[in-house]
C-alpha cells in the first residue's frame, strides 16, 4: 500500500535509495558512504517537507518511496541554509574518494544546480525509487500520481526531475506516464509535466 513517510521510516528509505542508486541498479559499496546518496536525493526533502513524502509499504518494509519539493527555489535557500552545514561538515569537498565522488559531493555543495530554466513552469521537483521486486507493478504510476495530486492541492502547476540517460527503463517509464523533455546534455534529461 502506499501510506505517507514516517520518521521509522527513514531507514528503509535510504536502503532503497542505495540499492536503486546507481542507474536504477544497486550503488552499495560504490562511494565511502553508502549514505551520500540518501543524503543527496531523499533526506533533504523528508527533514524540509515530510508532507510530500510517500512510501510504498508491502506490509512489512518499504520497498519503494516518492519525495518531492513543491517550490524548488526555496528548497535550494533551505538547503543552503539548513542542510549544507551538516553535509559539507560530513562530506567536505576534498575528501572524496575519486572523482565520481566528487561530483556527487559537488551537487550537495551546489544545490543551485536544481535550478534549471524550466523552474517557473515546473516548480516542484521530485526523487522516487523502486526496488526491483517492487517494479512494474503499478506502484510506481501510483506514487507519481499520489505526488502530481499533493502537489496540485498546493497550488503547483507542475514538476520535474532529472535522469540519468542510463537509466533506459526509468526513462521509458516517465515517457509512458506522459513527462515530456525539458532539456538534456552531458547525460542528463530533465522531465516535467503538469500537476493535473
Amino acid at each position: 500500500m502506499i501510506r505517507p513517510y514516517r520518521d521509522s521510516d527513514r531507514a528503509g528509505c535510504f536502503e532503497v535509495c542505495v540499492k536503486t542508486a546507481d542507474a536504477g541498479g544497486d550503488a552499495t559499496g560504490t562511494y565511502s558512504s553508502d549514505e551520500l546518496m540518501p543524503e543527496l536525493f531523499f533526506a533533504p526533502y523528508v527533514d524540509l517537507d515530510p508532507s510530500l513524502a510517500f512510501v510504498v509499504d508491502d506490509g512489512g518494509r518499504v520497498v519503494g518511496y516518492v519525495v518531492a519539493t513543491a517550490d524548488t527555489r526555496d528548497f535550494v535557500r533551505r538547503f543552503r541554509a539548513e542542510v549544507l552545514p551538516g553535509f559539507a561538515a560530513k562530506y567536505p569537498l576534498d575528501g572524496a574518494a575519486d572523482d565520481a565522488e566528487a561530483a556527487m559531493i559537488g551537487l550537495g555543495h551546489h544545490p543551485e544546480h536544481l535550478l534549471t530554466p524550466e523552474v517557473d513552469a515546473y516548480p516542484a521537483h521530485l526523487h522516487i525509487d523502486l526496488l526491483p521486486e517492487a517494479q512494474g507493478r503499478g506502484w510506481g504510476r501510483r506514487l507519481i500520481e499520489t505526488e502530481r495530486a499533493a502537489l496540485a492541492s498546493r497550488g503547483v502547476p507542475g514538476l520535474q526531475l532529472t535522469m540519468v540517460d542510463d537509466n533506459r527503463g526509468a526513462r521509458a517509464f516517465y515517457d509512458r506516464l506522459g513527462f515530456q523533455v525539458l532539456s538534456a546534455g552531458d547525460g542528463l534529461t530533465t522531465l516535467g509535466i503538469p500537476t493535473r
